[in-house]
């Protein structure tokens, strides 16, 4: 006689092998989605890291332009008076 207990084990067992599966594929499947999304917005992460390059050479450089222009002044002044 079969039992029962097992029969139904198997069944279970079976079902969830089958879900994993499912479930792996599904898996597979995003991550060529987000690969293929990925190589898409390579451009938009390359314009965003020249924009960020430029805004901070920009801010640095309008630190720096004060500082030097008062300098220039000043040693013209010098010279003028001289």
């Amino acid at each position: 006689m079969n039992n029962p207990h097992a029969e139904r084990q198997a069944v279970l067992l079976e079902r969830i092998t089958k879900n994993a599966e499912k479930c792996t594929e599904l898996i597979l499947e995003l991550n060529h989605c987000v690969e293929e999304i990925v190589q898409a917005n390579a451009y938009v992460k390359l314009a965003a890291l020249l924009a960020t390059k430029y805004s901070r050479n920009a801010k640095y450089n309008l630190e720096v332009t004060p500082a030097t222009g008062s300098e220039a002044h000043q040693s013209s002044d010098i010279v003028g008076t001289q």
